[in-house]
């Protein structure tokens, strides 16, 4: 039952995504024109402190205007040559004032894959430090240190929305037994 992309073309690009235009065989024989939006890699990154809290960012998000905890994200600078684990460092600092500890991967997500390549790699600390304010304060209403044991019932009133951040928080509350 697989899906066989002949040609891809571009239709518009900048420097978040691209879109193009395939044309794709189905398992009958068919051929169909199928949009898909090419993206840079993402970086998100959290601390999980010796109380089992969460570090999150409080924000809202205009496209669908809704508030919800998420984790520090962003893209991944590869011309620059940033490695994942570098920007989700440094996107956890300039978006909390927080510098994780070291590092650790917890899962990669392809949150749309049926319309997307992106892959968002998240890691995690149970380690930081503040080292000042934000530098994108910008980017949310608040940080918080958000009890781990809470996340589930969080997730179910739709407090944490976006998909990337409900599997991460899931995936820790699991990791560390609550």
């Amino acid at each position: 039952m697989k899906w066989i992309k002949h040609s891809e073309t571009d239709v518009y690009g900048n420097k978040w995504f691209t879109i193009r235009l395939a044309d794709v065989e189905l398992p009958d024989g068919r051929h169909l024109d199928h949009y898909l939006i090419r993206q840079r890699p993402v970086a998100l990154a959290t601390i999980v402190d010796d109380q089992d809290r969460v570090l999150l960012l409080w924000r809202h998000r205009f496209i669908t205007d809704t508030w919800g905890w998420e984790l520090a994200a962003g893209v991944v600078e590869e011309q620059a040559g940033e490695t994942v684990e570098d920007a989700a460092a440094r996107e956890m600092l300039e978006e909390t004032g927080w510098r994780p500890g070291p590092l650790r991967h917890l899962l990669s997500v392809e949150p749309s894959n049926g319309l997307s390549d992106a892959v968002h790699h998240v890691y995690w600390s149970d380690s930081g430090e503040h080292v000042g304010e934000p530098e994108d304060a910008f980017e949310s209403s608040r940080v918080e240190w958000v009890p781990l044991k809470e996340v589930p019932d969080l997730v179910a009133r739709g407090e944490v929305r976006s998909a990337n951040a409900v599997a991460a928080l899931l995936m820790l509350h699991r990791l560390r037994g609550l």
